[in-house]
Parts: structure tokens; sequence; C-alpha cells
């Protein structure tokens, strides 16, 4: 490297694999931290002598050939390194003065350094110390492909071959005349490299990629016993959940599960595509959990996510990544985590070429929500599609199916004409249904300045002031978060207030303008 080189890293400043180090007569501990770090994730360069700022301070020449030394020394110590780092050094001259680069390249165990396992997020060393952690750690290290591991005692009966005409059915859909069509149940195993031969150990059988694709739920669970799909709405109940929905089954029926239970939480609108109408929003659900299905690390315990949040829409799912960061369409180049796994999903149609997923993400969600995507790689790979909700959008509180939790703390989404009950028990009243449209109870029409609703609200809390926001909601006929966004307002103008929390609290009417009943 020269000092132009230097130059350009100076001028990008510290990241994943870049560390700037202060240098007097040896290198300090945490030199030895980032070296432990680098490692343990992708390798990178440290440069002595620069200070964080990038401004280059240098080493005393005189000491240049002592620092090198005392690096060797050090990593090679086996108190201090368990496993002794790989590092080069190189001298570069930089305005007079005297920086010195130590690569580390990313070895293949995990190191540590004082009993102490880093691993670089950004521009960080970071203590590792959670078993979770440590566990994706070794699997990163892991030079093969963990859905190739063959397990030979597996047989026929351990898998779902009834599944296989609907695969031969998706795959001559997705191609007619594909060569699945004529094969029997064994042949098409093997053609999908389900059932092969690892050249690494020689062993011949069923893979992992054919016990998470086909494999019957007790056989998935002995293999993988921390897969699993979490599946949540939360948008009202924020300390729980409104839905949920835990998906331990095979993939090909998992992909249905999840994406037939997003359909029912996230409102549907429709664009023009040439001349054809495109729903945005299945497309976004079948690339955010075509991408959980595919691209993820089966023998890591972090289980995978699918959260519908006031926000919108958050995937996370364990990855074997070879980049740490945020992906950004213009730069991004697609590895596959699961290319057997990939390869069948392209097969049946429930995916298409590599990268094809981001690409669509970035070109449908800014119709659907106005907003790009956000998707970040690492041991957890994370994605984000904004939602943009708008009044009569479906709400989790407004859905039929919504169901209550395991403690029936839930409050219930009631038919109007009902009587309203609080499982907390503090309504000691009911809100009255509505009849023709129209609330039970008027309003004064002296109140001036309000609109209809607020003047329904307000007279809804004249008679219940533990009024909650799905019962003001179906009283009125209209979404949870149509009345949230009003009853907002109404406190921001200084109509109302509340007492106490959102689930437990009461309503207090200010206005001296109290509607009045007949």
């Amino acid at each position: 490297m020269d000092a132009s080189e230097l130059a350009a890293v100076l001028e990008h400043g510290e990241n994943i694999s870049v560390e700037f180090k202060r240098c007097g007569v040896q290198p300090e501990a945490d030199a030895f931290e980032t070296v432990c770090s680098f490692n343990n994730r992708f390798g990178g360069s440290i440069y002595l002598g620069v200070l964080d700022d990038g401004t280059v301070e240098g080493v005393n020449r005189s000491q240049a050939t002592a620092i090198e030394r005392n690096l060797v020394n050090v990593v090679g110590n086996p108190k201090l390194f368990n496993v002794a780092p790989a590092i080069e050094t190189e001298r570069i001259e930089y305005d007079g003065r005297l920086v010195i680069r130590v690569w580390v390249p990313a070895g293949p165990a995990v190191v540590s350094f004082k009993h102490v396992i880093y691993d670089r997020v950004a521009d960080v060393d970071r203590r590792i110390t959670s078993e979770t952690q440590i566990a994706q750690m070794h699997i990163r290290k892991q030079n093969h492909f963990s859905e190739q591991r063959v397990y030979r005692y597996l047989k026929p009966s351990d898998f779902r071959f009834d599944l296989l005409p609907r695969v031969r059915k998706l795959a001559a859909l997705k191609t007619p005349g594909h060569p699945w069509a004529e094969m029997d149940d064994m042949e098409l195993m093997r053609s999908a490299d389900l059932y092969g031969v690892n050249y690494d150990t020689g062993e011949e059988g069923f893979n992992l990629a054919a016990v998470m694709l086909l494999g019957k739920d007790e056989v998935i669970s002995r293999i993988a016993p921390a897969y699993k799909t979490d599946v949540i709405v939360r948008r009202e109940n924020l300390d729980r959940y409104d839905d949920r929905l835990i998906v331990t089954t095979n993939l090909i029926e998992a992909q249905a599960q999840i994406s037939e239970f997003a359909k029912r939480y996230l409102p549907d609108r429709f664009m023009l595509e040439g001349d054809q109408t495109v729903s945005p929003r299945d497309i976004i659900i079948r690339e955010l959990v075509s991408n959980l299905m595919i691209h993820r690390e089966f023998v890591s315990p972090y289980p995978a996510k699918f959260l519908i949040l006031n926000d919108g829409i958050h995937t996370e799912n364990a990855s074997k990544a070879i980049f740490q960061g945020q992906l950004a369409i213009t730069s991004f180049k697609p590895v596959s985590k699961n290319p057997f796994i990939a390869k069948f999903f392209r097969n049946i149609g429930l995916a298409d070429e590599l990268g094809s997923g981001m690409r669509n993400l970035y070109k449908y969600s800014k119709p659907y929500s106005g907003k790009d995507p956000v998707l970040d790689d690492g041991d957890v790979f994370e994605a984000f599609v904004p939602v943009r909700w708008v009044e009569g959008d479906v709400a989790a509180g407004d859905l039929s199916v919504h169901s209550k939790d395991e403690h029936n703390q839930d409050e219930t989404a009631n038919d109007p004409s009902e009587q309203i009950n609080d499982p907390d028990g503090t309504v000691n009243g009911t809100v009255n249904g509505t009849v023709n449209g129209t609330v039970n109870g008027t309003v004064n029409g002296t109140v001036n300045g309000l609109t209809e609703r607020e003047r329904s609200l307000l007279n809804l809390i004249g008679d219940n002031p533990s009024l909650t926001y799905r019962q003001a909601a179906s009283a009125l006929g209209v979404s949870y978060n149509t009345i949230w966004r009003a009853l907002q307002t109404m406190k921001g103008n200084g109509l109302i207030t509340r007492e106490g929390s959102d689930r437990r609290g009461t309503w207090r009417i200010l206005t001296p303008s109290q509607p009045s009943r007949e």
C-alpha cells in the first residue's frame, strides 16, 4: 500500500474492516481486541499511528521493529489467544510519518483474546457473551452449506411425499412440460438435490434441505429443534400482540400459512403495470416470506420472525452472511445461502432468480407505502417494508379472525349490536350499538365547532368514561385507527383527557360545553 491508497482509507474512516489505533512503544490491548474481532468476522486492517478521526500521528521509527515483534509474540501467546490469528504487517510512509498496517485475515476458528470473544459490528469491537451469538459465530465459520448435511438414517416414510403431487402441479404451472411431472417420488428427490452424496464425507442419503422442505413435523423438530417462524400482529396491544401464528411445519406449507395470515392483516392496494393490475402487497409478502424460507440458517437457534407493526412489516432470520450492514440496490451482490432450497422454490414458482427479491421489494414498496424498504444483512438478516395505513384499511382489531391470547386478556372485536364487555372489569356499563348508522343518545346541537364524529365520541364517553378505542370503533362502525386519530385530535384540542393507562384508564371531558343527553 502506498500513500495515495492510505489517503483514500483515511478519507473514508473506520468501518467493519478498517480500524485506526494510536501506538506508543507498543500496541495497546484494544489493538489485540480488534485483531480478535477481525479474525472472527471478515478480516480487516489496523493502522497503527492513526487517530480515530483519521489524523496521522505516526509511530516512533526507532520502535517499529519492536512493535512488529510485539504483535507476533502476543498473537502467538496461548495464554492470551486460544488460537493464534494469522497477521501480516506493512510499513507505509505518509507525509513524513510512519504508519504500520496490520492485516488480519478471517480465520477458520472462533478466536478469543484473554478468554473473551470479540466480533466486529460496524466500526466497533463487541464482546460476545451469549450462547446464541457464539453459536451464530461458529455457524458463520463453517465453510459449507448446512443444507447439504446428509442424514443417512432417514427413510422415505419420514417425509411428506403426499405433498409431491402439489409440487408437480406448481412446477408444471411454472414451466409447462416440467420433467418433474413424469418422475416418481425418489427420482424427483434426486433431481432436486434432496437425496444424494455428500462428497465431503462420502455419505449418501436425504439432506437437511429435504427435511426442511418435505419432512414430517416430528422429524423437523428432532433435526432442527429451534426451527420456527413467529408471525405477530402488534398494532394495538403493544405489550403483547393482537394476533399470533407460530409455524413449525415444512417450508412448502409454512410459506402458504404465513402468506395467508399476513394478507388478512395488511391493506391491499392495486397498481397498473402495463395493461395489467397487480397487487404490490401480495408481491411484497411473497418476497419477504420466501426470503424467510430460503435464505435462513436452519441450524441456528435464532427463530425467524414476521412482524406486522404500526410502522410496517419487519422480518428477522438467522443468516450466514458474507457482508455486514445495510444493503443498497445499486451495489448489492446476491449470494445464495441455501442453493438447493432456493432452486426448489424457483422450480415451483415461489421464487425467481437470485437477487430478484430485493429488486421487487424496492420496485413495489414505493407505490405501496411511498417509501423504500430497509434491508440489513449480518448474522441476523433484517428487512423492513413500510406500510401506509389509511382510513378504511384492515386493522387487527377489526377482523373477525382476531384471536385471544392464552390468558384471555385481549379485547375482542364484538358486533356493534352486541353488548361490549371490558375484560379488565373496569366498565360498569355498556356501549350501545348503532341503529341505522347513528349512535343512541344525541348531542346537543349547541356544541359548536365539533364534527359529528367528535360529538358522538363525547356522547359515548359521557355514557362510559372507561370507553376503549375498540369499543368506540365498534359503536361508530369505523376502524380502530380512525378512532385513535379522532381521540388524539380531541385530546390535542383540549376537549378530553386520559387519566391512567390506555388499557385501564378513563376519559374525562374538559370542554365546558359538555354535550347534554335527552
